[in-house]
């Protein structure tokens, strides 16, 4: 088995940033988030977010393209989402933002992602993790 230590922080946002990400649905999103990242050999170290976009800290094997990864996550989590609504009127935007970690900044961005509500509502944003999924490739600045 190689070994490897590759570390992302992915944002993404719903469509329109629209606030699809209800309290009764955000625990859906997540467990399909989970489900799929372990079946890609994904490791998820957290997840968070609030009503219009989702964070996730994870370590992607070297196999797996980060398009991919993401796509799969966003892939499944939407379909589950319309499922348990069941309307269809839930969706991911298009895109996507990552950023690579360094092992030594792992903790302190999950600690982050997992306080996502409580930084929102308290006004605590770092802004270069939550503008990530809205600069389509530019560097955020």
């Amino acid at each position: 088995m190689p070994y490897w230590r590759l570390h992302y922080h992915f944002v993404w946002a719903t469509f329109n940033r629209l606030p699809l990400l209800s309290d009764e649905l955000m625990p859906h999103v997540q467990r399909s988030i989970y489900s799929r990242a372990k079946r890609l050999g994904v490791i998820v170290h957290a997840l968070g977010g609030v009503e219009d976009h989702i964070h996730v800290v994870a370590s992607v094997p070297p196999k797996l393209a980060l398009a991919e990864c993401v796509g799969q996550l966003k892939g499944s989590s939407s379909h589950i989402a319309n499922e348990v609504s069941g309307e269809s009127r839930f969706g991911w935007g298009e895109g996507y933002g990552a950023v690579s970690l360094s092992e030594g900044s792992l903790p302190k961005v999950i600690e982050y992602v997992r306080n996502q509500r409580e930084h929102h509502s308290g006004g605590s944003l770092l802004e270069a993790l939550e503008n990530v999924g809205d600069n389509h490739g530019k560097d955020p600045k």
